[in-house]
């Protein structure tokens, strides 16, 4: 067995995260009875990034043991600790359906009743279907989230069945990955496409997935860098870990710009009219200012940055790197769905305590699911491997960094 390591949030830290969630909770009752148009896209904006994180979380745990991954195996805990706020995530982005009406237009009778040519999509988003399918992918991902974690969880447990546990959790992990190519391609459909009906774009859901994943791998590596330098895993997590993350951040940051200028030259050449009115929105006015910060802040300041190796293993550089992709992570969601909504951006004061009680609510479930199990998995093979043949090649806590980066 491993070192059993444990993680509490001190008290006093959680007065600032409790007091926002209250402003945020008065803020937004406050918006919806005077303002719902401006309120509604808000709740759903953070609740879209809110449970895109949590999913991430669950993805990035899935992508890990799919592939057999040695070195990201005592990081499990961090994951599944963002994994398991899936349940809350899914109860604020059902709440929505309150306010349908303020964000979808489909939900509005003969909307389409001018437009023939949109009845294939009018017979898709029949309101009663489209919550249908909100309802079932939320459930399938929180049943995955919840799999995870008890077989997890047996494996400290029960040491005798660590190896079949441990398979257990690859084959859950294979199945989940299918899964969820289908559930979130039709989740950013219906919450996020489905705002503009007539616009479409056959990439749009690998492009919202390429943000989603590298929130997802921010918000990790972020909590690595974070409990490795404040003493609970600073004898578990290796350099060579660290130094793992930060490739693998910089890796899908590359990813998303690629997606995103493939999405944006396609429909820039085709010029479709279809498909164009999307970017004219957000080229236009005062959005062009935000579309520009959004490339910048979500890709060439984190590919400059982290270009170089020693960029990649500086903690101070990685957690700024980590903070920046999570806002802009927020930017590019609100890029993609205020537009839609609005005539013009607005950060004001529901905005901003809205966003940062979404914030501190992800945090206290964070912290809260990471104290309920100890940091590192106990019984774990290939934490056990290691153990025993401590100078194997791909040993995850070698001393130092050598060699040069492919």
């Amino acid at each position: 067995m491993s070192e059993h390591v444990t993680y509490e949030l001190p008290s006093q830290k959680r007065a600032l995260p409790v007091v926002l969630i209250a402003i945020g909770v008065l803020v937004a009752a406050y918006g919806l009875y005077s303002d719902p148009a401006r309120t509604w896209p808000s709740l759903l904006l953070n609740g879209f990034y809110f449970i895109s994180l949590s999913l991430s979380a669950l993805f990035f745990l899935a992508t890990q043991r799919a592939t057999n991954a040695r070195w990201s195996a005592s990081l499990r805990r961090i994951p599944e600790a963002f994994s398991l706020a899936l349940p809350v995530a899914a109860v604020l982005m059902m709440l929505l359906y309150f306010g349908r009406q303020y964000l979808f237009p489909w939900t509005h009778p003969g909307i389409f009743a001018s437009t023939p040519s949109f009845a294939g999509k009018i017979r898709y988003l029949q309101p009663g279907w489209v919550f249908a399918r909100m309802i079932f992918c939320v459930v399938t991902w929180i049943v995955f989230a919840l799999l995870f974690r008890k077989a997890s969880l047996q494996q400290d447990r029960h040491p005798e069945l660590s190896l079949k546990l441990h398979q257990r959790l690859t084959a859950y992990s294979v199945l989940f990955i299918l899964t969820f190519a289908l559930t979130f391609t039709a989740g950013a459909f219906d919450w996020l496409i489905s705002l503009e009906p007539e616009w479409f774009s056959t990439m749009f859901a690998v492009y919202v997935f390429a943000g989603t994943f590298v929130q997802g791998i921010a918000a990790v590596t972020l909590a690595v860098v974070l409990l490795k330098e404040r003493g609970p895993l600073r004898q578990h997590v290796s350099e060579h870990q660290i130094h793992d993350l930060g490739k693998l951040l910089f890796a899908f940051t590359v990813f998303w710009a690629y997606i995103w200028t493939c999405q944006y030259l396609l429909i820039w050449y085709g010029n479709i009219p279809e498909e164009v009115t999307f970017f004219g929105k957000r080229t236009n006015g005062p959005w062009l200012v935000l579309f520009a910060i959004n490339f910048i802040v979500n890709w060439l300041i984190p590919f400059l940055v982290l270009l170089s190796k020693g960029a990649k293993c500086n903690h101070k550089v990685l957690k700024t790197i980590c903070c920046l992709i999570l806002v802009g992570r927020w930017l590019d969601l609100y890029l993609l769905i205020t537009p839609s909504l609005w005539s013009g951006p607005k950060f004001g004061l529901i905005e901003i305590p809205i966003a940062l009680a979404y914030f501190a609510l992800l945090y206290l479930l964070f912290t809260y699911n990471l104290a309920r199990a100890p940091l590192t998995p106990l019984n774990d093979p290939v934490l056990a491997y290691e153990r025993l043949h401590p100078h194997a090649p791909g040993r995850h806590m070698q001393p130092e960094l050598s060699g040069v980066e492919p």
